[in-house]
């Protein structure tokens, strides 16, 4: 087996707008390459979807991902997301700035982005901040997670 690559189905039919943004944010990023739907006139399954992403290819931090445009059928939800391990609260400050867009979805380092896919941006020695309860209860209160804040608790 070469390598596991995340397929993401944009339900907005977003995916190119979504990709170009995510290159944005990380390094070592790349959009790698892009395939529209035919027209619609070509064959009825393509309704509604010319010019639409059938499939896109692309990398993001050395980390290969595949997306397309499905239409409304699937949503991204909380049971799959993406860790980001920071190695400063410098790190976690930025991701959190580029990927945080709603509000109410924050939580114990948790941020959901634009494009409804959800991100958990932590610090790269979590389970050592962890290692008492009250750490960890502090931890619980928190939305973005700030280093000094747990290793204080």
């Amino acid at each position: 087996m070469k390598s596991i690559i995340p397929s993401l189905w944009f339900s907005d039919n977003n995916c190119e707008e979504a990709i170009h943004y995510y290159v944005s944010v990380f390094p070592n990023s790349t959009v790698d390459s892009i395939a529209y739907y035919p027209d619609e006139s070509l064959d009825e399954h393509f309704a509604n979807m010319a010019n639409k992403v059938i499939t896109a290819e692309f990398t993001l931090n050395n980390q290969r991902f595949i997306g397309l445009d499905g239409g409304p059928t699937f949503r991204f939800n909380e049971a799959i997301s993406f860790t980001i391990e920071c190695a400063n609260q410098a790190e976690i400050d930025y991701y959190w700035d580029k990927l945080s867009h709603v509000a109410e979805a924050e939580q114990c380092g948790w941020v959901k982005d634009k494009f409804g896919l959800s991100w958990q941006i932590i610090p790269d020695n979590l389970g050592e901040l962890l290692t008492t309860d009250s750490k960890i209860q502090a931890m619980m209160t928190m939305k973005k997670i700030i280093i000094d804040d747990l290793i204080k608790a």
